[in-house]
């Protein structure tokens, strides 16, 4: 079954048999925005037509906020932009964007994936993350290693203007309980780093499958 066939949260934890629950557990980590990037960003959503597609919202918002906070960590990780991700027949799709850490053989080879973000289109929030907690759920098992404990999946959802995180810990997905906006960036940038940085945590305390 496809991630897309998982249409809200209650679902999806009944689906896979795993417990829900909220708090804040996102710490700001604060980053430098460069100013071209504000600039840049104002000028897309004062005159730009960002939120005329689900297509427009992640290649004008979405991605490149992603994309700036990645390049601090590209050392360890390729983001990927709607790469088929599969565990098995009732996990696979196209999350939009992966972050998977880099492969000893190359950055055109996907490897372990540790973050996923899903557009919450027409601001369906409960089915964004029904779809991204099954693709977390695909993240884990695919990283499962009996050599190493089991990792945190970290999780985004995000329409452009509003941003919520999560984590899958074992048989536990956490929503933190504060969303964050694009009106407030330095507040969202610091928040996606801190997820980027505590990915990078686990990826250099673990031993590589």
């Amino acid at each position: 079954m496809a991630f897309t066939n998982y249409k809200t949260v209650g679902e999806t934890i009944k689906a896979s048999q795993i417990f829900y629950r909220e708090e804040i557990f996102l710490e700001e980590l604060p980053f430098s925005i460069p100013e071209f990037f504000r600039q840049d960003l104002e000028i897309v959503m004062k005159d730009g037509a960002v939120d005329s597609s689900e297509f427009a919202i992640c290649e004008n918002i979405i991605y490149p906020i992603f994309k700036e906070v990645w390049k601090t960590y590209r050392e360890h990780f390729i983001l990927w932009s709607h790469r088929y991700l599969a565990y098995d027949q009732d996990l696979q799709g196209f999350p939009e964007y992966i972050l998977a850490r880099r492969s000893p053989l190359g950055r055109v080879v996907f490897d372990k994936p540790y973050l996923l973000l899903v557009e919450a289109k027409k601001d369906n929030f409960d089915q964004a993350w029904g779809q991204c907690i099954s693709e977390m759920i695909a993240a884990q098992r695919l990283n499962d290693n009996e050599r190493i404990k089991r990792i945190i999946i970290y999780g985004i959802t995000s329409n452009g203007v509003t941003w919520q995180f999560g984590k899958l810990r074992d048989n536990q997905f956490i929503l933190n309980r504060e969303f964050y906006t694009i009106q407030q960036l330095d507040e969202l940038f610091a928040a996606v780093n801190f997820v980027f940085s505590q990915c990078t945590i686990q990826l250099q305390t673990l031993i590589p499958a």
